[in-house]
């Protein structure tokens, strides 16, 4: 039997990796989040090969001091937290200081960075996470992080990806989620030197829905406005003739954070439950702001799940919300007629809409009539001559 040995740093860290780092799109994610954090206004993610050979991020947020780069790259080094109480009022999109280590032990990444206060930017490069160099270079105020060559030094892990078109439908399926929970940051997307999506940061959420998913879901939304001592809950909801056979349509974002919680699930499906056919799932576009105290965020390693301190309350709260914005509105229209249109009609149908004709049309008839004047009371063999003069 082997003797039980310390693993060296190194190892540490690529195993920690896996836990964080599962593809390219959980570097998005994290480096997206950061910039969030990071009080950016302006976000642009660029792909390469589905991130496999180019991941690059770059935002116009504070920047990191010189001092602080390298300390960035520890594991658990965070700005976020001081203390496990701080998780208690947590607002930051990231707390726990392992993305940057763990993208840096498992690829090639590259950082340039300047804050507003200072005369120049940094480039800070690791591999494998391991410093390579620090130097003084020129750059804007804000943050680019370049991620190359994701997992070259874990094979085993790197074969387990899939194709480079389907790791880029991964991110850019969170690319749309993290337009729609954040409308007020200016969002560019560009996969292989391509623009792919952009959104404008004007903070309205029915703009960015309406780029994000067209017009004939938008036109079809219900706003949703519900509110409570603890728990603020807007957004839109979708009218049942907008549905899917899964659930890929069903999103909300707690304190801006895209989630899935089994209990939010269950309300919003339970209320829609009179209006949808079996294994059909409405479509959900919503925000809840609730207070920090009662949801633990620190249950994922990737931070995609919450545990909700009061789900016996918070079920009925989002069923309420749901049942009367539903209720409120007529899901099917009915068209009606007035007195006045059955008798012109004789009918209950509807009457025919007159077609106006358009102004050539309307010039064509005038003629027609004018000559028609001219030879009604004239002899056909007379007409027949005027026609051939």
């Amino acid at each position: 039997m082997s003797s039980i040995q310390i693993l060296d740093e190194a190892t540490i860290n690529q195993i920690a990796a896996g836990e964080v780092v599962e593809r390219p799109k959980a570097v998005v994610k994290e480096l997206v989040e950061n910039a969030i954090d990071a009080g950016s206004t302006a976000v642009t993610v660029e792909i390469k090969e589905g991130g496999l050979s180019l991941i690059r991020v770059t935002d116009n947020g504070a920047g990191i001091e010189k001092e602080d780069i390298p300390s960035a790259f520890l594991r658990h080094a965070t700005s976020k937290i001081r203390t496990a109480q701080d998780l208690l009022t947590v607002t930051s999109l990231g707390f726990r200081g392992e993305a940057l280590s763990s993208i840096a032990a498992v690829a090639q990444v590259e950082l340039i960075t300047k804050t507003q206060r200072s005369l120049n930017g940094y480039r800070y490069i690791m591999e494998g996470g391991v410093e390579k160099s620090l130097e003084e270079i020129g750059c804007p105020d804000g943050t680019t992080i370049l991620v190359r060559n994701i997992f070259y030094n874990t094979p085993a892990r790197r074969k387990f990806l899939k194709s480079p078109v389907t790791e880029a439908g991964y991110i850019s399926d969170l690319m749309e989620r993290l337009m729609v929970s954040h409308p007020d940051v200016s969002f560019k997307y560009i996969i292989n030197n391509q623009v792919k999506q952009q959104s404008s940061g004007n903070n309205n959420t029915r703009d960015i829905l309406y780029h994000v998913y067209g017009r004939d879901i938008t036109r079809e939304l219900l706003p949703v406005h519900y509110e409570t001592e603890d728990v603020k809950i807007s957004g839109y909801i979708g009218k049942p003739v907008i549905n899917r056979g899964n659930r890929n349509f069903e999103n909300y974002f707690i304190n801006g954070r895209f989630i899935k919680n089994p209990v939010i699930t269950r309300a919003i499906e339970d209320a829609y439950k009179s209006y949808l056919m079996q294994h059909k799932y409405p479509f959900t576009s919503l925000y809840f702001d609730i207070n920090p105290s009662l949801i633990d965020v620190n249950v994922h390693p990737q931070k995609m799940e919450i545990r909700l301190k009061n789900s016996e309350e918070m079920y009925p709260i989002i069923h309420h919300a749901i049942r009367d914005t539903l209720a409120g509105k007529e899901m099917i229209p009915k068209v009606t007629l007035t007195e006045d249109a059955k008798a012109k009609t004789g009918s209950d149908q509807p009457p025919k809409e007159k077609i106006l004709p358009e102004p050539f049309e309307k010039n064509r008839r005038m003629q027609m009539e004018e000559l028609q004047q001219k030879t009604q009371n004239i002899p056909l063999f007379q007409v027949k001559k005027e026609y051939q003069n």
